[in-house]
């Protein structure tokens, strides 16, 4: 998922909703859950408050709709379009190598995992957490993988996820050189798909 400054729409001049939503996610991405306000959004999109009030009664339904916005464009922009792979194995494969070269999305997942305690991100996140490990799973188990082992498999791979992006993002370990991180890249693949 790309983040983008949100445009006035053409037809009216007005930010819509989905702006709205979408310049929350910057923020998120830039400052964490806490940054989510009104007053500094609506600086940063150059509109008044009024602008906001317009679209959401409050903050937090503000921060409904960017996880919501968040949720559906990672659905449709990974697991949608893998769905169109026939091989398990090449799917499972094309899943990796779309992961580890989307940057964007993996730092409003940290921001996310940061504020699990938060009563709007916590049932978010566990819907993500909870597709994707099935999708996993059954990816694993159309790879040949007895039930069992494909979970297995799949928490394996999602907890490699989770914590190369505790590494990366919340532990400030330096980046991988680019040949470095697709060697590992290659290699949880080798290690991971059947």
């Amino acid at each position: 998922m790309t983040t983008q400054t949100p445009a006035k729409s053409d037809r009216t001049g007005r930010l819509s909703a989905d702006d709205w939503a979408q310049a929350a996610l910057d923020m998120i991405a830039e400052q964490g859950v806490g940054a989510v306000a009104v007053e500094p959004l609506a600086r940063r999109l150059g509109v008044t408050k009024g602008s906001f009030y317009w679209h959401f009664p409050s903050r937090e339904s503000l921060l409904a709709a960017a996880l919501e916005r968040w949720e559906k464009t990672e659905q449709e922009a990974i697991f949608g379009q893998l769905e169109q792979i026939a091989d398990p194995r090449e799917r499972l494969r094309r899943l990796f190598d779309l992961v580890a070269h989307e940057y964007a999305s993996h730092i409003i997942y940290s921001a996310l995992l940061k504020a699990l305690d938060h009563p709007t991100v916590a049932p978010v996140i566990g819907r993500v957490s909870h597709r994707r490990l099935e999708w996993l799973a059954a990816s694993f188990r159309q790879a040949g993988l007895e039930p069992t082992a494909a979970l297995h498999r799949a928490r394996l791979a999602y907890a490699a996820y989770v914590g190369f992006l505790q590494l990366n993002l919340q532990l400030n370990q330096a980046r991988l050189p680019r040949d470095q991180f697709e060697a590992f890249v290659e290699h949880m693949m080798a290690t991971l798909i059947p």
